[in-house]
């Protein structure tokens, strides 16, 4: 009789076993990567949504910046023909005969169509204080949404007003009182703006931003289609609005050129009696934080797959596990030489980059160290010179003291202090060109650097029958240091006066052309009667001279030590051969705002 096992229930089922748990893994590691997506994507768009609220209230405050600079010269504008004297002198005399007063509105007609046609405004009219139009650059009639503005001009302020003309046109007016010399407001200048004019200058932004008024209706915008919508509903018909992160999120359909999702940023304008509002597509704030927790699900997914995997297969990848933790390990040994390589050569690096930064400091005091050399035999005579003088008249004061001639004896004292300050002044800026300046850039007067350079290199400049043309320039500040400047110029000075050595004229003219406008630079040009650079394109590169070889008047590194300190300051050096002869450099630097007079007294 054949005999059969009977099959073990827990034998059975362990495929059926493998299987679920297989499928409980699986699943809790799909739902596990769901979570942090889901959690990474909610981190990802709100860190976004804080950077796109600081762009967009950026982009907002200079489309509001725009639109009150838009309207700001009509605003001055009114203020200005309000005080004008033939508008005045047509509502003091409102009364007056009709052939005077035809006179004077035809005359104030001229002025105020000339100052429209100037300016670009749509209308100015003069109204007497019973709202009679009293002259116009056009219409004879005070519009009726431009009441309310008249009537706050009749109480002595600004005012202003915007409405929807007859003709369907947008209009802002301005409202300015004429007052009565000493007196109220007798009458008011009205300057009316098509908003349509303001709109025409502005850029094509990617986001839309309008100007709502009290009534919620879209009055200014830099979309066509949402001009004059809304109403006391809401300008669009939000469907939806969120609140995350303390920005407000919303959906909506207002047409094929508004993004369904916005972030909604608004700014109230009470000046133009206006809230300025832009609404900013979401739809990359979105792709951002999409792509962001998509890589980091995939990241994790990935992981998870490995995790299950391994957990499956431990018992039979055992070895292999332990051959792959023995190259993870050999590869971090690795990773760890070659990072450790990695910083000694950017330690490396650093230090090179410090050994280069002392060699240029070493140059550029070399550079003035030996401008100092040059002059020591004038800086000897400017300062033997003076002692002598000394020692003169202090002998005759003692003189003059045992004589008895006290008047006499004062004169000498002060000429003495006289010639104790000009040699203090001498020596005080051989020392502070001497060392070694390590200050920030700072405010400084050019016209001091020119003077102390010229100071410097008087005995030169005498030696050499040289005449220099100067007028300072008062006021004129510029960003730099100020030892620097002095040796950048006493370079440029001393280069033209040893290239004049062989002309019949030896003359240096120096000149500085303050900012015109903001931004402008600061210009400093130095000329001289020589012959000029053979070779202009090399004059800034080390080592290029056009002195006799063997000369001891350098190296030909002064211009290139003086192109790097301009240079550093954000200014710029350029050199060229003079149409009338001779060498002309023009040195350009940053305009500085001078001091106050407080300031002033402190330096």
């Amino acid at each position: 009789m054949n005999t059969f096992a009977p099959h073990s229930p827990q034998i059975d089922d362990l495929p059926s076993r493998a299987l679920r748990r297989r499928l409980i893994e699986v699943c809790s590691l799909v739902l596990v990567v769901a979570m942090i997506g889901a959690g990474v994507y909610a981190l990802a768009f709100r860190a976004a949504l804080d950077q796109a609220a600081a762009r967009a209230r950026a982009d907002l405050a200079l489309s509001t910046d725009r639109l009150r600079s838009g309207l700001g010269r009509y605003r001055e504008l009114s203020v200005f023909i309000a005080e004008h004297p033939t508008v005045l002198s047509l509502v003091l005399q409102s009364d007056a005969a009709d052939d005077i007063l035809y006179q004077k509105q035809t005359s104030t007609a001229l002025l105020l169509q000339s100052m429209a046609d100037k300016t670009g405004s749509q209308a100015l009219m003069l109204v007497s204080k019973s709202g009679v139009v009293l002259a116009a650059s056009q219409g004879g009639k005070l519009p009726h949404g431009a009441r309310a503005a008249f009537e706050r001009a009749m109480n002595g302020a600004l005012g202003v007003a915007h409405f929807v003309d007859t003709d369907g046109a947008r209009r802002f007016v301005y409202a300015a009182p004429v007052f009565k010399p000493g007196g109220a407001a007798l009458g008011a200048v009205l300057v009316s703006v098509d908003m349509e004019s303001i709109e025409w200058g502005w850029p094509a932004d990617p986001f839309a931003v309008y100007f709502t008024d009290r009534a919620d209706v879209i009055f200014v915008s830099n979309r066509t289609e949402l001009i004059l919508a809304g109403g006391s509903a809401g300008a669009f018909p939000v469907m939806r609005k969120r609140v995350i992160s303390g920005h407000d999120i919303w959906s909506m359909q207002a047409g094929p050129y508004i993004p369904a999702s916005v972030l909604h940023i608004r700014q109230p304008l009470p000046v133009i009696d206006m809230t300025g509002e832009l609404l900013y597509d979401l739809a990359p704030v979105r792709a951002i934080a999409g792509l962001q927790a998509g890589l980091v699900a995939a990241i994790a997914l990935a992981f998870g797959a490995f995790l299950v995997l391994a957990t499956e297969r431990r018992r039979t990848l055992s070895e292999a596990n332990a051959r792959l933790e023995a190259r993870v390990a050999t590869r971090t040994a690795d990773l760890e030489i070659a990072n450790r390589d990695l910083m000694r050569e950017v330690s490396e690096r650093e230090e090179a980059e410090a050994r280069l930064k002392r060699a240029q400091a070493d140059l550029v005091q070399a550079g003035k160290l030996s401008a100092l050399g040059e002059m020591s035999a004038g800086i000897s005579h400017e300062l033997n010179q003076p002692l002598m003088a000394i020692r003169s008249f202090s002998e005759n004061a003692q003189l003059f003291l045992e004589r008895g001639n006290a008047d006499k004896a004062g004169e000498n004292l002060g000429r003495i202090a006289e010639l104790s300050r000009r040699m203090g002044r001498i020596i005080k800026n051989l020392r502070a060109f001497a060392r070694q300046e390590n200050e920030a850039i700072s405010d400084v007067d050019l016209s001091a650097v020119v003077d102390a350079a010229l100071e410097m290199t008087t005995g030169k400049i005498t030696g050499a029958g040289v005449t220099v043309d100067w007028v300072p320039e008062p006021r004129a500040w510029v960003r730099g240091g100020d030892v620097r400047l002095q040796q950048v110029v006493m370079n440029l000075v001393s280069n033209a006066v040893d290239a004049m050595a062989d002309s019949d004229v030896r003359r240096i003219t120096i000149a500085i052309t303050p900012s015109g406008q903001i931004g402008d630079p600061v210009r400093l040009c130095i000329s001289d009667t020589g012959p000029g650079i053979s070779e202009p394109e090399k004059m800034f590169e080390p080592f290029y001279t056009t002195k006799h070889v063997g000369a001891a008047q350098g190296m030909g590194l002064g211009l290139s030590i003086s192109y790097g300190l301009i240079q550093s300051f954000g200014g710029n050096i350029r050199g060229a051969n003079a149409a009338t002869g001779g060498a002309s450099f023009v040195i350009e630097l940053p305009a500085a705002k001078p001091p106050n007079a407080a300031e002033e007294a402190l330096l």
